[in-house]
């Protein structure tokens, strides 16, 4: 178990780190979700297919995996700072170059962001749920607002720059603002690494409670369900025809602007309704939405299962993150890299899978099948109580 020497600082530096996360998950949030809005824009500049704009979704989250091996690694040994200034310079690193020059350029470049990405979302997200014992769900829906933030200025930012011929000076703004944020918060009082009191994690014991399992199940699906939503809706719209060839860009834009939306009333929702019943109402709703988005012939229809999706998709995830970090306390620094890497394989493998059926069979309708029925796996499991 952690030792009590290790206490979050006191409120006034409490106050700045946890802004500092805030802050940092804007461009979190934008390159996270680059892709989405960017797909049709690459796959027209590459002349790619279906499985090889899948590909870019592979290469971005599995190297997030990797960055969440490292976090883990870092967190264990040295404390937060070093992967959340890591994560950051990554990022704008990243995010210099993807526009530049060929798809294999791309590919290194959507490597190193990914990894970045990696290192920052379990570093961030564990850190704020630690600083806030009290108000863990609120405190990470909070953050995961700027997130969602950083996910609609994406998809704006990327129709508004293409359309004007300045997608290089959009994220070349990216990389300024994470270098300059990494710089402006490097002396911030992060928490250091928890030593140990006589005992390491106990992973047997651990690994027999059938919670760590269906946590593990939801970090692998959720985030692959809602990043191949956020990922694919933009090339949906864009193959209806004319209506909605201008709006691919733009399309995903609905999805995270309803998405932050949900995570800004977080408070609200989570002082009427227990966490069981937004989990089970969300997961459920979420299903219906991405099944109306797969039914849908029209634009209309299309937005408004958009915005059914991201609202009922938007505390389920913090939510996890919060019991994650209550149910295994000090330990979930440990188990977390664990949850955080399923949370990588999973945007990773789906959305690509979501590709290569699209391209075998011609539809991308029956590639999206697989969120759909990811989503409902989801709601069965939360209808029992762990």
């Amino acid at each position: 178990m952690a030792s009590a020497s290790e206490q979050p600082p006191n409120t006034v530096e409490n106050r700045r780190l946890i802004l500092a996360g805030q802050i940092a998950f804007l461009p979190t949030g934008i390159l996270t979700t680059l892709l989405g809005p960017m797909l049709p824009i690459l796959i027209s500049r590459w002349a790619l297919n279906d499985t090889q704009a899948g590909n870019l979704f592979l290469v971005q989250f599995f190297a997030a995996l990797a960055g969440v091996q490292l976090s883990g690694v870092l967190l264990a040994r040295v404390g937060f700072r070093p992967a959340f200034l890591l994560g950051l310079v990554l990022l704008g690193c990243g995010a210099a170059t993807i526009y530049l020059g060929s798809p294999w350029l791309g590919m290194v470049s959507v490597a190193v962001y990914g990894l970045g990405i990696g290192c920052i979302v379990p570093t961030d997200n564990l850190m704020i749920a630690e600083l806030s014992p009290n108000s863990r769900a609120a405190a990470v829906s909070l953050l995961n607002f700027y997130w969602g933030a950083g996910a609609v200025l994406c998809s704006l930012l990327v129709a508004w720059s293409h359309a004007h011929k300045l997608l290089p000076a959009f994220l070349g703004g990216v990389t300024v603002l994470c270098l300059l944020l990494a710089a402006a918060v490097r002396n911030l009082p992060y928490p250091k690494a928890v030593k140990s009191a006589g005992s390491t994690i106990q992973w047997r014991g651990i690994l027999k409670n059938p919670a760590f399992w269906l946590f593990a199940i939801v970090f692998l699906l959720y985030p692959g369900a809602e990043t191949a939503v956020g990922g694919w809706i933009g090339s949906y719209v864009t193959r209806m025809g004319s209506q909605g060839a201008a709006m691919g860009s733009m399309m995903p834009a609905f999805f995270w602007a309803a998405l932050m939306v949900g995570r800004a009333s977080a408070g609200l929702v989570l002082r009427l309704l227990p966490e069981r019943g937004i989990l089970q109402g969300g997961f459920a709703l979420g299903t219906a939405g991405i099944a109306l988005m797969l039914r849908s012939e029209t634009l209309p229809g299309v937005i408004a299962s958009a915005l059914i999706i991201g609202l009922s998709f938007a505390i389920l995830y913090p939510i996890t993150v919060a019991r994650l970090s209550h149910h295994f306390g000090a330990a979930a620094r440990s188990v977390g890299p664990v949850m955080f890497s399923l949370a990588a394989v999973g945007p990773a493998v789906m959305p690509w899978t979501v590709g290569v059926i699209s391209n075998a069979t011609g539809n991308l309708r029956a590639g999206l099948a697989v969120p759909l029925v990811a989503t409902a796996v989801l709601f069965l499991i939360h209808l029992r109580d762990w």
